[in-house]
C-alpha cells in the first residue's frame, strides 16, 4: 500500500472521528471543502467592491480623513454567515479564517488587474495586553495574504496601540471616536515616507478605528493611504 493511500485512509478516519464543521452553518464539511461548505460559500454576501468605482466604504470617510480608496470583501450583518466567521476568528482561535478571507480578497483584486500599487500593508494593531490574551491579532493573517497577492511588504510592528480600551461593539460613532483618539502611534515614521500604504481591519462599522490609525499614518511625509477590511456594515 502506498504512502498516499495510507494518508488518505488516515485522513478519512480522522474526518469521521473528528468531523470538520462549516464556520457559516455548522454543517459537516466534505472532501474538497475547507472552512465553509459549498452552500455557505455561494450564499456569502460579497460586496463586489474594488479600488476603481466609488462604494459605501469610501463614503464613510468623506470629510474625515484623506484616503485614496477603501473597500471590503463582505457585508457584515447582525445574523448570518459573516458574523459567524468573524466570531470564530476573534474569539474561537480560528486564525485560519483570516488566511481564507485574505486569499479570497487578494485573488479577486489580482484577477481584475486593478490599478492598485501598494508598497506596504499594515494591520490595525491590538494592544499588547489584548494580543497576549487572544494569542494573535485577528487581522494579521488577512493582511499578510493581501500583501502576498499585491506583492507588497507586510509590517505589523510599525503601527502600535498605546493603551488598552474595552470592546467597541456597543458604542455609537461618537463614543468610538473619543475612545480611539490618541490611541495609536507610529514607530520609525521615516519608513512610511513616500509610500502607498494599505491599512487593514476586520470590520468597518463607524470607521472610528481606521480614522484614528489613518490620521497617525498620514503624518508621515507623502503617504498615500488605502483601506481594506474583511467586512463592512451595509
Amino acid at each position: 500500500m502506498t504512502f498516499r493511500k495510507i494518508s488518505k485512509i488516515l485522513n478519512d478516519v480522522n474526518t469521521i472521528l473528528f468531523p470538520h464543521l462549516c464556520f457559516g452553518c455548522n454543517a459537516r464539511l466534505y472532501r474538497g471543502e475547507k472552512h465553509l461548505c459549498t452552500i455557505c460559500r455561494d450564499q456569502i454576501p460579497l460586496t463586489e467592491h474594488n479600488y476603481e468605482a466609488e462604494n459605501e466604504v469610501d463614503k464613510v470617510f468623506y470629510g474625515r480623513i484623506n484616503i485614496q480608496k477603501a473597500a471590503a470583501l463582505l457585508y457584515f450583518e447582525e445574523e448570518g454567515i459573516v458574523k459567524n466567521l468573524i466570531h470564530h476568528l476573534k474569539y474561537k482561535g480560528c486564525e485560519e479564517i483570516g488566511t481564507l478571507l485574505g486569499d479570497w480578497f487578494g485573488s479577486i483584486l489580482k484577477s481584475r488587474d486593478l490599478p492598485l500599487q501598494i508598497d506596504l500593508v499594515i494591520p490595525v494593531p491590538l494592544h499588547s495586553r489584548k494580543r497576549k490574551k487572544r494569542g494573535y491579532n485577528q487581522v494579521s493573517k488577512f493582511a499578510e495574504r493581501l500583501a502576498f497577492h499585491l506583492e507588497a511588504e507586510y509590517n505589523e510592528t510599525l503601527l502600535v496601540k498605546r493603551s488598552h480600551t474595552k470592546t467597541q461593539t456597543t458604542k455609537d460613532r461618537w463614543l468610538r471616536y473619543l475612545d480611539q483618539e490618541g490611541q495609536f502611534a507610529v514607530e520609525n515614521p521615516q519608513d512610511l515616507h513616500n509610500k502607498s500604504v494599505l491599512l487593514v481591519d476586520d470590520v468597518i462599522t463607524t470607521g472610528a478605528t481606521m480614522e484614528s490609525c489613518g490620521k497617525v499614518l498620514l503624518q508621515a511625509e507623502n503617504v498615500r493611504l488605502y483601506l481594506a477590511a474583511m467586512a463592512c456594515v451595509r
